[in-house]
C-alpha cells in the first residue's frame, strides 16, 4: 500500500509518500480500514517532529482522523463488521491507503454522509459538542450567549452550528470579509472581523456591557487574555488549543473578582491520544455524542463543513493550506 512514513523526527515538509509499504496484521480489538478520507490538522506538524505529548514508535504513518470502510475485523470487536462505513479518531496511520486501528473510537456513519464530511465528525464536531454541552465544561443552555473564536476553522464552524442548536446567541470572530461571511452563513448571530475591529469592545457593545456567558477559544495568546475581560460574571471559558502559537497565562485575580471559570478540554484524552488509554471507559459517552451529531446531520442542522479535498499525493499542499489559514472548514486528503 501507499503511506506517508516518518522514519525520524522531522519537519512535515520532509515527509514522502512511499509505495509498497507492508500492511500490518489486525490484532485483538482492531479493524483494518480502507481509508476514503483523512483530515489534515496543524497538530500533525507537532506529531511528526516528536513535539506532541505522545510519540509513536518509529517508523510510523501520521494521520489521526479518518473515514473509510472496514475491510477486516479482529478478535473481540463486536460493534463493527466488514463492509461498515466508519469514521473516527485513530492513534496514527491515516495518511495511507489503509490503516489498522483500535475499533474503540470508530463509529458507523449514515449512508448519506460523505467520507470527506465524516472525517470532520470526530474529533472536530465531537470536540465542539463536548466543550459546549458537557456539564463540567461550558454547559451551554438555551438563552445563553456564546463567543466562538476562529469561527471559520474546523472547530469554530462546528461550535457555531452546535451553539445555535443548543439555543444560544452566537457571537463569532473571524479574519476578513470572506471568513466572516462564512461564519454568518453557518448560523452566527453576530460576526466580528478581528482584523478590523476590537473584538473585546464589540462584544461588550453587543451585550450592552454585560459580556458573554461562555467562550470557546482555540486561539490562545492575547485572544484568551482579552476574552476573560468580556466574560459576564460567573462566565466560563474553554481553551481547546493554541493556534495563535502562544500559551496564555491565567490571571487569577480576574477569575476571583468576576467569579469566572476556566475549563480546559483535551479531547484526545478520551480517544487514546494521551499516555492514559481510557478510550474503553468513555466509549458509551462518546458514542452518544456521535449519534447525536449524526442525527443532526441527517436533519440538515450541521454541515460537517469541508473546505478543501485533495488527493493523498498532495498532502504537502493540504498542510500548506491549513498553516496559511486559507481554509474555511476542514481540509482532507483522499487516497
Amino acid at each position: 500500500m501507499r503511506a506517508v512514513r516518518v522514519h525520524e523526527w522531522t519537519a512535515f515538509e520532509a515527509l514522502r509518500l512511499e509505495e509498497d509499504v507492508p500492511a500490518e496484521p489486525v490484532g485483538r480489538g482492531q479493524v483494518r480500514v480502507s481509508i476514503r478520507a483523512s483530515a489534515i490538522s496543524i497538530a500533525l506538524q507537532l506529531f511528526v517532529s516528536g513535539r506532541y505529548q505522545r510519540r509513536p514508535p518509529l517508523p510510523f504513518t501520521p494521520g489521526s482522523e479518518i473515514a473509510g470502510v472496514v475491510g477486516e475485523v479482529g478478535p473481540g470487536v463486536r460493534h463493527l463488521a466488514e463492509g461498515d462505513r466508519v469514521a473516527g479518531p485513530i492513534d496514527w496511520g491515516g495518511l495511507a491507503d489503509e490503516a489498522v486501528a483500535s475499533a474503540a473510537t470508530l463509529y458507523r456513519i449514515p449512508d448519506d454522509m460523505g467520507f470527506a464530511q465524516a472525517a470532520s465528525l470526530s474529533p472536530s464536531y465531537a470536540t465542539s459538542l463536548a466543550a459546549l454541552a458537557w456539564p463540567h465544561l461550558l454547559d451551554l443552555t438555551p438563552g445563553k450567549t456564546l463567543l466562538v473564536h476562529g469561527a471559520s476553522g474546523g472547530i469554530g464552524v462546528a461550535a457555531t452550528e452546535i451553539g445555535k442548536i443548543l439555543g444560544a446567541t452566537v457571537i463569532a470572530t473571524a479574519g476578513g470579509r470572506a471568513k466572516c461571511d462564512f461564519a454568518a452563513a453557518h448560523g452566527a448571530d453576530h460576526v466580528i472581523d478581528h482584523s478590523a475591529q476590537d473584538f473585546r469592545q464589540t462584544v461588550l457593545d453587543l451585550t450592552g456591557g454585560a459580556g458573554v456567558d461562555a467562550i470557546l477559544d482555540p486561539v490562545g495568546g492575547d485572544v484568551f487574555a482579552q476574552s476573560l475581560r468580556c466574560l459576564a460574571p460567573e462566565g466560563r471559558i474553554c481553551p481547546i488549543g493554541f493556534a495563535g502559537g502562544e500559551v496564555p497565562s491565567v490571571p487569577a485575580n480576574i477569575l476571583l473578582v468576576k467569579n469566572l471559570s476556566v475549563v480546559g478540554l483535551n479531547y484526545g484524552y478520551y480517544v487514546g491520544w494521551s499516555p492514559d488509554d481510557v478510550r474503553e471507559s468513555y466509549r458509551d459517552r462518546l458514542t452518544r455524542d456521535i449519534d447525536r451529531l449524526a442525527a443532526w446531520f441527517q436533519d440538515g442542522r450541521i454541515s460537517l463543513a469541508t473546505s478543501h479535498t485533495l488527493p493523498l499525493t498532495d498532502f504537502h499542499e493540504a498542510m500548506r493550506i491549513v498553516v496559511a489559514r486559507e481554509s474555511m472548514g476542514r481540509v482532507v486528503v483522499v487516497p
